[in-house]
C-alpha cells in the first residue's frame, strides 16, 4: 500500500474537522489531506491546478447548495422533479471530468436534516416529498457516477444516524453542519474504501465453534442439544450471525474453522443440526483438532496461500483472542461482544472486507479453494510433480484485454503481491490508457483443469521497443502458482518477441517485500541476469512450453 495518499477535500462547508481525523487516524493508509477553499466546489472542480499532486479526492455537499431546483423545493416552491435531475446530471459532468486527474474520487450521497422536508406524510409522494426527490437525485447521481470506474458514491446515511448528528449550532458558529461523530465515521469509511482500491482488503475470516458458531459446547452437550435457532432469542442470533457470515462468503470473504474440538463430533454437528446455515462445503478449510490455534492459523494461511495480513480471526474467548494478537499481530482479532445477539451487529460493523468491485471469481472464491483441495488429494496419490501436473489437464487461454474482463484484470493488478514483477497499482481507466498505446501490448490469462475453472488469474503485458520487448506485468494468482503456468506465459511472451522479431526480451523485476516468489522464478528461469534486477533472452532461442499444459490462444 502507498505510505501516503494525498487527498482533495472539496465542499461548500467546513471540513477542518474532517480533514483532522483522516490525517490523525493512526490506521492505514496514511492521509495527506488538503482542503480546497471554503465554498468553492464549482471553481475546484474545473481548476486542474487544484489537483496537482493528489492521488483521490473528496466532493462533500449540500444538496441545496449545489442543486439550486432542490433549495427552491425546500423552500415549498414547486419545481419540475426532471429539472432537478437535470442540475444533477450537470454537477455529475463536472465530477466525472475531474476524476480524470486522480485515482478515485468519493463522492458522499445528500442528506438533510431530519424534519427539513416539511411535507410530512407526504414526504415520499412524486413531485411533491422533499425526500422522495432527494432520494432521486442520490439515485441519478450513483447512476452518472457509475459510467467512471474511478467514481465512487458513498452512503453518507449511515454516517449521520442519530439525533445529534447535525448541529445547528455548529453551522452558525463554524459554518459546519455535522457534530465530529459524522466526520468520525466518514473518515473511517473513505480510508477502509482506500485500502480496499490498494488490494489490502481481508480475505479469509476464521472462526472458533463453540459459542461463536454455535451456543454451547458440543463435546459435552451433543449437537442435538446446542444453542441455535427454534424459538430461543439466542438461537435465533446464531442464526441470524451464520447468515450473515454466508453473504460474506458470497461477496468472496473466504470461511474457515480453528477449533479445539474432536473433528468428527463438530462435522457432525455442522451436517446434521437442522438449524446450521453453513455446511462443509460453505469453508475454504478446517482446522478442528486439539492444538494450539495460533499454530493452526498459520498452517491454515499456508495452506491456503494466504498471508496473514489477509486473515481475520473472531472467537468468542478473550484468552484465544489475546493468544493470537501476540502471537501474530498481522492478522486483525476484533473485539468481540459477550452478548451472542450483538455478534451479527459486530460483523457488520467491521470494515476490513469492503472491495472496489465484484467479479464471478469473487463470488466462486470458496468453490475456487475447495478445488484446490482436490488437487492436492490428487498430488497425493501422484508418484511424482510431472505426474501430477500432467493428470491435472491444464489449460492456459490466453486473451486480449476487452471491456468484458477489464473490471478483473484491473482487479487482479492491484490484489497481486507474490508472483507480480513490477506491482503497479492502477485504476481501470489508467489501465486501459496504457494498453491503448501502440506500442503496448496486454493479454489476460485464464486458467482450468479438470477439477474446475480458476478463472481469469494472470496477465502478461508487454511495451514493444526499438530492438526489444520489454515484459511489463507478469502476474499471476497464487491459487495456480507452480503449475507450469509461469512458464507457459513466458514461452507465449518470448513467441511473441519472435514474431516482432525482437533481438532481445527482457523482465525487470521491482523488487517488494512480497513479491519473492517473483524473484525466484526468474532466477531458475534461464534468462540471463544482467544487473540487479533485470533478466533477458535472445528471442531467435525458442523458449520451450511446458508438456503438461494445453495454451489456448484467443
Amino acid at each position: 500500500m502507498t505510505d501516503l495518499m494525498r487527498t482533495l477535500l472539496i465542499s461548500d462547508f467546513n471540513l477542518e474537522t474532517f480533514a483532522a481525523y483522516l490525517e490523525n487516524d493512526p490506521g492505514e493508509p496514511e492521509i495527506e489531506p488538503t482542503v480546497a477553499p471554503f465554498g468553492q466546489v464549482v471553481q475546484t472542480l474545473v481548476d486542474s491546478a487544484a489537483w496537482s499532486n493528489q492521488e483521490a479526492a473528496v466532493v462533500w455537499t449540500q444538496p441545496h447548495a449545489v442543486i439550486g431546483s432542490f433549495n427552491a423545493a425546500q423552500r415549498f416552491e414547486r419545481v419540475d422533479p426532471e429539472r432537478a435531475l437535470a442540475e444533477v446530471a450537470d454537477f455529475g459532468q463536472l465530477l466525472i471530468g475531474a476524476a480524470d486527474r486522480v485515482k478515485a474520487l468519493f463522492v458522499p450521497t445528500w442528506e438533510i436534516p431530519p424534519g427539513e422536508g416539511g411535507y410530512g406524510f407526504l414526504e415520499m409522494r412524486p413531485g411533491v416529498g422533499v425526500a422522495h426527490l432527494l432520494m432521486r437525485m442520490n439515485l441519478k447521481l450513483a447512476e452518472i457516477a457509475s459510467s467512471k470506474s474511478n467514481i465512487y458514491v458513498l452512503p453518507a446515511k449511515k454516517w449521520i444516524e442519530g439525533k445529534t448528528a447535525f448541529n445547528a449550532k455548529l453551522w452558525y458558529m463554524a459554518k459546519s453542519p455535522f457534530a465530529p461523530e459524522v466526520f468520525k465515521n466518514a473518515a473511517r469509511d473513505v480510508k477502509a474504501a482506500i485500502r480496499a482500491l490498494h488490494g489490502a482488503a481481508r480475505k479469509l475470516l476464521v472462526l472458533d465453534l463453540d459459542d461463536t458458531l454455535w451456543g454451547g459446547i458440543v463435546g459435552d452437550q451433543g449437537w442435538q442439544n446446542l444453542t441455535l435457532g427454534g424459538h430461543d432469542p439466542i438461537g435465533e442470533a446464531f442464526v441470524d450471525f451464520q447468515t450473515t457470515l454466508k453473504s460474506l462468503a458470497n461477496r468472496g470473504v473466504l470461511l474457515a474453522i480453528v477449533s479445539k474440538n474432536t473433528e468428527s463430533i463438530a462435522l457432525e454437528a455442522i451436517e446434521r443440526h437442522p438449524a446450521m446455515v453453513l455446511r462443509r462445503d460453505d469453508f475454504a478449510h478446517l482446522k478442528i483438532n486439539w492444538e494450539d490455534k495460533a499454530k493452526n492459523l498459520v498452517e491454515l494461511a499456508d495452506e491456503l496461500n494466504l498471508g496473514l495480513q489477509s486473515v481475520v480471526f473472531i472467537d468468542d474467548n478473550p484468552a484465544e483472542r489475546a493468544r493470537i494478537r501476540d502471537t501474530l499481530p498481522e492478522v486483525f482479532v476484533p473485539d468481540w461482544p459477550q452478548d451472542k445477539t450483538f455478534y451479527k451487529s459486530a460483523l457488520l460493523a467491521l470494515d476490513c472486507f469492503h472491495q472496489p468491485l465484484m467479479t464471478d471469481e469473487d463470488a466462486r472464491r470458496t468453490q475456487l479453494y475447495r478445488d484446490e483441495q482436490r488437487r492436492e488429494q490428487a498430488k497425493a496419490q501422484v508418484g511424482s510433480l510431472d505426474d501430477w501436473l500432467k493428470s491435472l489437464d491444464m489449460r492456459v487461454a490466453v486473451q486480449p484485454l476487452t471491456p468484458a474482463n477489464l473490471a478483473r484484470a484491473t482487479q487482479l493488478l492491484n490484489k497481486t503481491n507474490q508472483m507480480n514483477l513490477a506491482t503497479r497499482r492502477l485504476t481501470e481507466a489508467e489501465l486501459q490508457q496504457w494498453a491503448d498505446n501502440p506500442n503496448h501490448v496486454l493479454w489476460t490469462v485464464n486458467v482450468a483443469d479438470k477439477f474446475g475453472d480458476a478463472g481469469l488469474t494472470g496477465l502478461l503485458s508487454v511495451a514493444v521497443e526499438d530492438e526489444a520487448v520489454r515484459i511489463v506485468d507478469f502476474i499471476l494468482s497464487c491459487r495456480v502458482m507452480g503449475r507450469k503456468v509461469e512458464q507457459t506465459m513466458v514461452h507465449f511472451a518470448v513467441d511473441f518477441a519472435n514474431r516482432r522479431e525482437a533481438k532481445r526480451i527482457e523482465a525487470t523485476i521491482v523488487p517488494t517485500a512480497k513479491n519473492q516468489p517473483c524473484r525466484e522464478f526468474w532466477n531458475n528461469s534461464g534468462f540471463e541476469l544482467n544487473g540487479e534486477n533485470t533478466f533477458s533472452w535472445d528471442p531467435a532461442q525458442a523458449y520451450s512450453r511446458p508438456e503438461s499444459v494445453q495454451l489456448i490462444i484467443e
